[in-house]
C-alpha cells in the first residue's frame, strides 16, 4: 500500500512540472527573456531606468485593452473595434475636460467608462441576438465610431487640462500611473479566469459552446460581458492617452486592435478559444514592446515594423494552429487506447 502510494505522489508530480515548463506561456516568457538579454547588449540605453519605464508605459496602452481581448478570444469571439473605441473615448473625454464645457473630473471619468461599456453592450448584443459573426460587427462598429470621432473633432485636435491627465502623464514615485493601472487590470483579469465560476465558463464557452449552453451556462450574457469588459478597458485606455498628450484627436487609437491581437495571441491564447491565459497576454503585450522599442534605439526605419509585427502575428498563429493539432491527436490517441482497454475488458471479463 505504501509502495502504491510513492508511486502515485511520483506521476502526480512529474505532470505538474510539465505543466509549468509546457505551456506556451512559458515558452514565450523565455522568448521574452532572451529578447531582453539581447537588447541589453545590442543597446547600452536599453537597460537604463528611463528607458525601462518609458517601454513599460508604451506596453500599458496594449496590456490594459489585451486583458479584455483575451477574454474576447478565449470565449471564441474578437473585437477589431478597440482602436475605434479608444479613439472616440479619447476625444470625448479631451472634449467635455476642454473649456468648452469644463465638466468636473469626476464626472467626466464616470461619462466616458459609462460610454465604454455601451459600445462593448451593443457589440455584443448584435453579436449574440442577431448572430452575427464578430469579426463583420466590430469592423462595422468601428468604422461607425471613426466617422462620428471625426464629426466631434472635425479633424482638428481638443486640448484639455484635467487632473485626469494624471492617469496618462503622471508617476507615482518613478513609476507611470498608467502602469500601475495596467497592472492592477492583470491582476484582476487573471483572478477573474482562475478564481471565479464566471471566469471559468468562459473558457467552457470557448471550448465548446453547444456544450456550455446544454450545461446551463448563460452563454449569450457571458459573450455580452466580455464585450463590456474589453470597452470599458478600451475607454479606460483612451482617458490614459489623451492625459499623456494633453490633447486628443481623430487618429488616437489607429492600428491598436492589429497590436493588441498580436500581443495576445503571441502570449499564447488560442484563437479557436478555450485556451489561453491574461498573464500571457501581458507577456505578449511586452515583447510587442520591446521589438518597438528596439525599432527606435538601434535606429531601423519605422517601415520595418509593420513588416516585422506582420511576420511576428504569422508566425504565432502558425505555431497556435500547430499546438492545437498535436493537443488534438494527443486526445484522440488517449481515446482510441481507452476505447481499446474498455473493449478488452468486456471481452475478457474477471
Amino acid at each position: 500500500m505504501e509502495e502504491n502510494n510513492t508511486v502515485e505522489f511520483k506521476a502526480q508530480k512529474k505532470p505538474l512540472i510539465k505543466r509549468i515548463t509546457g505551456t506556451s506561456e512559458f515558452s514565450v516568457f523565455i522568448a521574452l527573456l532572451i529578447l531582453i538579454v539581447a537588447m541589453s547588449f545590442a543597446s547600452p540605453v536599453f537597460m537604463t531606468p528611463t528607458n525601462i519605464f518609458n517601454v513599460l508605459n508604451q506596453i500599458s496602452r496594449y496590456g490594459i485593452i489585451a486583458v479584455g481581448m483575451s477574454l474576447i478570444i478565449i470565449s471564441g469571439g474578437i473585437d477589431l473595434s478597440v482602436g475605434y473605441v479608444v479613439g472616440i473615448t479619447a476625444c470625448y473625454c479631451a472634449y467635455l475636460s476642454s473649456d468648452a464645457i469644463n465638466m468636473p473630473w469626476p464626472v467626466v471619468l464616470i461619462v466616458i467608462l459609462i460610454m465604454g461599456a455601451l459600445i462593448g453592450l451593443i457589440n455584443g448584443l448584435i453579436v449574440t441576438k442577431m448572430n452575427i459573426v464578430p469579426f463583420i460587427v466590430t469592423l462595422a462598429t468601428g468604422k461607425i465610431l471613426s466617422g462620428v470621432t471625426l464629426l466631434l473633432t472635425q479633424g482638428r485636435p481638443i486640448f484639455f487640462k484635467s487632473y485626469l491627465a494624471l492617469l496618462g502623464g503622471g508617476y507615482i514615485g518613478a513609476v507611470p500611473v498608467a502602469v500601475i493601472v495596467m497592472f492592477a487590470a492583470v491582476v484582476a483579469g487573471t483572478i477573474f479566469t482562475t478564481r471565479t465560476l464566471t471566469g471559468r465558463n468562459i473558457y467552457a464557452i470557448g471550448n465548446n459552446e453547444r456544450a456550455a449552453t446544454l450545461s446551463g451556462i448563460k452563454v449569450n450574457k457571458l459573450k455580452c460581458l466580455t464585450y463590456i469588459i474589453t470597452s470599458t478597458l478600451c475607454a479606460l485606455c483612451g482617458i490614459i492617452v489623451a492625459g499623456n498628450l494633453g490633447s486628443a484627436d481623430a487618429a488616437l487609437g489607429k492600428n491598436y486592435e492589429t497590436d493588441v491581437i498580436a500581443a495576445v495571441v503571441i502570449g499564447g491564447v488560442a484563437m479557436s478559444g478555450g485556451e489561453g491565459t491574461v498573464w500571457g497576454s501581458l507577456i505578449g503585450a511586452a515583447i510587442m514592446g520591446i521589438l518597438k522599442n528596439a525599432f527606435v534605439l538601434l535606429g531601423v526605419s519605422a517601415y520595418w515594423q509593420s513588416i516585422v509585427i506582420g511576420i511576428v502575428i504569422v508566425v504565432a498563429v502558425a505555431l497556435d494552429s500547430f499546438r492545437t493539432a498535436s493537443a488534438e491527436k494527443v486526445h484522440r490517441e488517449n481515446a482510441a487506447k481507452i476505447a481499446k482497454e474498455s473493449a478488452k475488458q468486456e471481452n475478457n471479463p474477471k
